[in-house]
């Protein structure tokens, strides 16, 4: 298995005490991606840990970019040997959170951003107790169907799955410490700055 950029041991205890875990999450179409690059670009000084994937690259995406690419075998090698901080499959693919990049940069005194699915939030809720967690929604989900179709990207039986899937997750919105719907971008631009740096 070739040597990745994340993969590197730590003795880093999991109980962040100087830096701050931020979780970003809500169901696919929402505009998370778009908001946390509009963050990162406003806030270079912020962590964003980039996730592994085992889905093929869209068009314009560089592998290390925002996703390391690796195959199904690697994904498994990654999860048996405990380096993720969090998994979970979406849509056929498998996506994780390294975890030594993240703990390292938590107990340096970073604030570290995460963009990931319901699932994978889920299980951060359970490791970092103290993590900030914000769910984004839509302004309705007729508008997130719309914005999924949007992209042109799927196949109608997989924007089937992703809208049947979207639903249950925003029925999990009230778990997480703050709802911010993506109606006004920078409205929620705002709102999201705010939570991370109060």
């Amino acid at each position: 298995m070739p040597v990745l950029p994340f993969y590197h041991a730590t003795n880093t205890q999991e109980c962040p005490t100087l830096g701050k875990l931020i979780v970003l999450t809500g169901p696919s179409g929402v505009g998370k991606g778009t908001l946390m690059n509009e963050i990162l670009q406003r806030h270079p000084e912020l962590y964003y840990s980039v996730s592994v994937t085992t889905r093929s690259p869209r068009p314009g995406e560089i592998n290390c970019e925002k996703y390391y690419f690796i195959t199904r075998q690697e994904f498994q090698e990654l999860v048996t040997k405990g380096e993720l901080l969090e998994w979970a499959e979406f849509a056929g693919n498998f996506y994780g959170t390294p975890r030594a990049a993240v703990l390292d940069h938590i107990q340096s005194g970073k604030l570290v951003l995460l963009e990931i699915e319901l699932e994978g939030a889920r299980q951060i809720r359970t490791t970092f107790p103290s993590a900030l967690s914000i769910f984004i929604l839509p302004p309705s989900f007729s508008e997130l169907e719309n914005r999924i179709r949007g992209r042109g990207q799927d196949s109608e039986e997989a924007i089937c799955r992703r809208l049947k899937r979207a639903e249950a997750e925003i029925a999990a919105a009230d778990e997480f410490d703050l709802q911010i719907i993506n109606d006004d971008f920078e409205q929620a631009l705002k709102e999201i700055e705010k939570a991370i740096f109060e």
